[in-house]
């Protein structure tokens, strides 16, 4: 079963068409990843899927049903879930703040002065069980901002999972890591990701073949490739769109 679906998706900025007639397909529990040299169109690809583009044409269908062109918060509601290329998170806040903020949007509720403390106790478990989970339970009162890379990005992708979705994507979550960070977060990401539909938009090769069930390369804007990480690995048409990428070959 496909939980997402792009049936002839196109975009363009000011006449410059950069996606062309994408057929992606991601199915129900899969670990998808989105790979392309520079210039490809993943991040737009991304962009559109999630709401932050409205395509020029074609449809993005998710769970059955067509949300062309609805907007992040709506597609959130919905079940889909996503972290961003640069740190989103409330940089003013501390991290049990941030993580809270997701746990009560999945809960349906909204923050009230007013509202009984006690009300608020299962929400405060919940969010040191995550705290606990990803690491960062003694950084609860740690403001967002004064955080090293690696935890801010470890604490935005727990952030895109906390509210549950059906479906996360996630924007290079990885980019600007260490060894040392990029090992770390993968790991957290195959754990918080367990059992959970990914679709995972990488630049990092490595990370890609560690953490995808099925791989989609696009070139140039259309897809070039769909299929399982060793059927990606020998198919010389995908050799031959990275020739010359040393990112990608060491890994062939």
């Amino acid at each position: 079963m496909n939980i997402l679906e792009t049936r002839g998706l196109s975009h363009d900025f000011k006449g410059l068409r950069v996606l062309f007639d994408v057929g992606l397909t991601v199915r129900q529990g899969e670990h998808h990843a989105i790979i392309g040299p520079n210039g490809a169109g993943k991040t737009t690809l991304f962009n559109v899927i999630t709401g932050t583009y409205r395509p020029s044409g074609g449809q993005v269908i998710f769970k059955g049903q067509d949300v062309t062109g609805l907007a992040p918060y709506q597609l959130a509601r919905r079940g889909l879930g996503r972290s961003f290329q640069i740190t989103s998170t409330f940089e003013k806040q501390t991290v049990f703040q941030n993580i809270r903020m997701g746990v009560m949007s999945r809960r349906g509720i909204r923050f009230d002065f007013w509202r009984r403390v006690e009300s608020l106790c299962p929400v405060a478990q919940e969010t040191e069980e995550i705290l606990s989970s990803i690491g960062l339970l003694a950084e609860r009162e740690v403001l967002a901002c004064a955080l090293s890379y690696g935890k801010h990005r470890a604490l935005e992708v727990s952030m895109a999972l906390s509210t549950n979705p059906d479906l996360v994507m996630l924007d290079e979550p990885t980019a600007g890591m260490s060894k040392e960070e990029t090992h770390a977060t993968v790991e957290l990401i195959r754990r918080l990701t367990s059992g959970k539909t990914m679709v995972i938009v990488e630049h990092d090769m490595d990370v890609v073949f560690s953490l995808a069930d099925r791989i989609t390369v696009l070139y140039y804007g259309s897809i070039l490739a769909s299929g399982p990480p060793e059927e990606i690995r020998h198919n010389q048409a995908v050799k031959d769109a990275y020739l010359g990428d040393m990112e990608f070959s060491h890994v062939l």
